[in-house]
């Protein structure tokens, strides 16, 4: 057969075949997802704020240098975003449009795993591609990956039924008649603070149980063959070692997620990948 340069949809086809490949043997890997693979626990160093800022740094160092590749890949979630809460507007659940967005910080580092990828070729010297990112699912590692997305998918969910549940002892059970009533209910109704406050609350519990077990778990899972329990214990080790910093990172990561849902979640496409990228490169610092 003559050789010739493939069309985008030969291409797409070849990758959906060994992704969808990958994919499915992936079962068999995810029965012993938990199960120790190495040989001992890794080193966990200390860090300080300047490192925090070195590994921002790095992050937007990566970022700018496959700036048009990312912004690509990361216009996805926003979007999705956007569709999620559309739908949430259409099928009477608008008391769960902030919950929805701001729960997305739950799952975030799902959506890193792609940027990983790319921050961990870029490290090596490999030439990278957004369609890097798709690697992530020929890692021989792909089931502790997936029992870790699915435990942070879990937490998602519980925080969203939180959230309702918070709702339907305040302001419900009815839905909302309007978004300007159910603002308006939130901020001057007594019942309406007690659920913004009550819910403040909550949701920085929900984040703060998804930074001590995710900041470190997924980048090593990607990174090593180890099980989801070893990457998660290393996870809170970094935390307990380091709670200034991760402080630090938190409120970084809060902020930057809040700021960028702002303009129509848009501001994702940016914040998304450096945030990404710097998870990596925090995860190098604190990890030997």
């Amino acid at each position: 057969m003559q050789n010739h340069v493939r069309n985008p949809l030969e291409w797409g086809w070849d990758h959906l075949k060994q992704t969808s490949q990958v994919v499915g043997s992936a079962a068999n890997s995810m029965d012993g997802a938990w199960e120790d693979r190495a040989s001992a626990s890794p080193t966990v160093r200390r860090i300080t704020a300047t490192d925090i800022g070195d590994a921002l740094a790095r992050g937007v160092r990566d970022f700018g240098a496959c700036r048009t590749d990312v912004m690509m890949l990361c216009l996805l979630y926003p979007l999705a975003g956007l569709a999620i809460s559309r739908m949430a507007f259409d099928y009477g659940m608008l008391a769960l449009v902030f919950p929805l967005i701001a729960g997305f910080a739950l799952i975030a580092p799902v959506f890193g795993l792609g940027l990983y990828e790319i921050s961990r070729r870029r490290e090596r010297g490999l030439e990278t591609h957004w369609t890097d990112a798709f690697a992530v699912a020929r890692s021989p590692n792909i089931g502790s990956i997936i029992v870790m997305g699915l435990l942070l998918l879990a937490i998602f969910c519980l925080w969203l039924f939180a959230a309702n549940f918070l709702y339907t002892v305040t302001l419900g059970p009815d839905a909302p008649v309007s978004a300007v009533a159910f603002v308006r209910d939130a901020l001057n109704t007594p019942q309406g603070l007690t659920m913004t406050i009550v819910g403040i609350g909550v949701g920085f519990l929900f984040a703060l149980l998804v930074l001590v077990i995710g900041v470190v778990s997924l980048p090593m899972l990607l990174d090593r063959n180890v099980g989801v329990g070893n990457a998660i214990a290393t996870s809170v080790r970094a935390v307990r070692l380091n709670p200034g910093p991760m402080a630090v990172w938190g409120m970084i990561v809060a902020t930057s997620l809040t700021l960028g849902a702002l303009p129509l979640l848009i501001g994702l496409a940016i914040v998304l990948p450096v945030l990404g990228h710097a998870t990596w490169h925090l995860y190098r610092k604190l990890v030997a």
